[in-house]
Parts: structure tokens; sequence; C-alpha cells
């Protein structure tokens, strides 16, 4: 078996490596503000981070995910100069720890079960992260200013007064409405799909390994494939903070049309589940190659979802799939 830490760098870099992926760097394209080797600095600059994930708490009293997110995004930080892969590593430190613990299984009840476990210690660890990076957020949703992330370790006190875990904090995220319902344009916003994981045992992480372990060809084109599959799915969240949730809406639509998949909801096709397998595997890579020039062109950046492939990446390689031809 492999070791988990070597596997999840190396998603990291095939992430990366994966063309086309509209809107995001790759291989063949770089940002204004981004270049494709800033991403292999962050892998390598993140592993110290990811081996703490491996390695869990000392006497087995927690899963101290927050530590190792903390480690991993300040690392990355350290060695790309920028933010390149801040969400990627919120899915690879989790996955990461239920990975090498023998204890839990790389499943979706083994995520649900260790995210639950996480600690008023992992959310403070989990906001001092943002203090290391810029990372484009949405306001945080109706009666949780003080827990805005963008406050980093000055959210401390209201975390500990809330008794509030990494899991709770996130599961905030993943209800743009707060739990209100309609009303003050909450329903329009595009929930986060990275928390969303979190919250509900990471199935579109799951979803897409299995794209990616069914599918043939280099794996770089598997998960160029899987993005299309996973942005045809639902809005991506890094475009609806930058852009806005209509463009967010646009741009998979633009993503199902290519698959052919229908997207008449509001919502993409209706989730991960929703996306055949068919239809994935048989996205056409070149066809692909005009959208991605529409949407750099345009700085539609869906980051999010390249955070999913990223993750789905790593469950991929832990079942199985290579790199070798």
């Amino acid at each position: 078996m492999t070791d988990p830490v070597d596997d999840a760098t190396l998603a990291l870099l095939v992430e990366v490596a994966g063309t086309p992926k509209p809107g995001n760097v790759d291989r063949r394209r770089d940002l204004d503000d981004l270049r494709f080797e800033a991403f292999l600095g962050g892998a390598v600059g993140a592993r110290p981070g990811l081996e703490r994930a491996a390695r869990g708490t000392a006497g087995g009293a927690g899963p101290a995910v927050g530590d190792a997110f903390e480690r991993a995004v300040r690392g990355m930080a350290d060695r790309a100069g920028t933010n390149t892969q801040f969400g990627c590593l919120l899915l690879l430190v989790p996955l990461v720890r239920a990975a090498a613990d023998p204890d839990r299984d790389l499943s979706p009840a083994g995520l649900d079960a260790l995210c639950r476990a996480t600690t008023v210690e992992d959310a403070v660890a989990f906001y001092r992260a943002f203090e290391a990076v810029d990372v484009a957020v949405d306001d945080p949703p109706p009666g949780a200013d003080d827990l805005d992330v963008r406050r980093g370790s000055d959210a401390e006190p209201a975390i500990r007064d809330r008794g509030a875990t990494l899991r709770d904090v996130l599961a905030l995220s993943a209800d743009p409405t707060g739990g209100a319902g309609e009303g003050d344009g909450a329903a329009d916003r595009v929930p986060d799909r990275n928390a969303a994981e979190w919250a509900e045992g990471f199935p579109r992480t799951f979803r897409a390994a299995g794209w990616i372990l069914s599918d043939e060809g280099p794996l770089a084109d598997r998960a160029a494939r899987a993005f299309l599959g996973l942005l045809a799915a639902e809005p991506d969240t890094l475009v609806a903070s930058t852009q806005g949730a209509a463009t967010a809406r646009e741009a998979s639509g633009r993503a199902a049309a290519l698959l052919g998949v229908d997207s008449a909801g509001p919502r993409g096709v209706g989730g991960v589940d929703a996306v055949p397998t068919d239809a994935v595997h048989g996205a056409d890579l070149d066809a692909a190659e005009s959208l991605a020039d529409e949407f750099v062109a345009a700085g539609i950046n869906p980051g999010t979802t390249a955070d999913l492939t990223c993750a789905a990446l790593f469950v991929a390689l832990r079942r199985g799939a290579e790199v070798a031809p």
C-alpha cells in the first residue's frame, strides 16, 4: 500500500497538471496572478502539514486536523509565496488522517465520523490559517458575524464562547441561509462546496473518485474530465464569491452543455449523482480547450471545483489509480 502523504502530494501535482480545467491554472495555462510552478511549490511546502495529519494526535486524543491544516497552509504559503491550494488542503487533511488511521475507514462514513470528532482547538487553528494567505470567501451567514473567518485569530473568543468545533463552523458555510430560510438574498447564495463536504461525508469527492477510477487513459486527463463533471454538477463557490452566483451558474451550464447534460435548474444539474458517468468519460477535452480560454479571458476561476478534483484524485490513488502507463 502506498503512503497517504505521498498520495496527497501526488494528488496536488496531478490536479494542477490536468488540462484543460476551464478557468484554472494547468500545465498549459497561467493566470495573471498565479503561475503553474507556484502550485508545484505549494505542494512541496504543504507536505509537513500533511505528515502531521498522518501522525494524528499523540495519545489518540483526537484527529488534530486543525493544527495539521494550519501547518500545511503556512508551508504552502512559504514555498509558493501565495495561496495556491488552501481549499485542496482543507479536504486533503481529513482524508489523509482517515487513510493513515488504522481505526478509521477512507469512506463517507469514516470521514463523517472524523469530522464530527474535531474540536474547538481544531477550529481555532483553522482560523489562524487565514492569517497566512488571502482567501476569497463570502460573507458569513446571518447571525454568525462573530465567526467570520476573515477575523483570523481575533475570532478565537467567539469560537470558544460558542464551543464551536471545526465541523461546526464549516457547517455554517455549507448552509448559506444560516438556517434562516429564504430572505435577504440568502437563498441566491451558492453554498461553500468544500464546507459541504465536511458536513455531508465528502459525497462529491467519492463520486468523482469513482469517475476517475472507472475511466481510461492518463490520470491527468481523467482528472480533467472529472473536473468538468463536478463543475457541471453544481455552481462553483469561488466563482460565486468573486463574480456572483449568476456567473457561477452560467459557468456550470457551459460545462453541462459540453458534457451533453441538461442543467435547466438553478443549481447545476442537481448534484454529482445526477451527472452520468458515461457523460464524464465521454467529455471532449479538445472542445474544453476553447472553454478554458474563454473562462481565463473572462476571469472565471472555478477554484473550488479544482479542490474537489484534487480530493477525488487522492481517494482514487488510495484505491489503486496509478500514474504509470
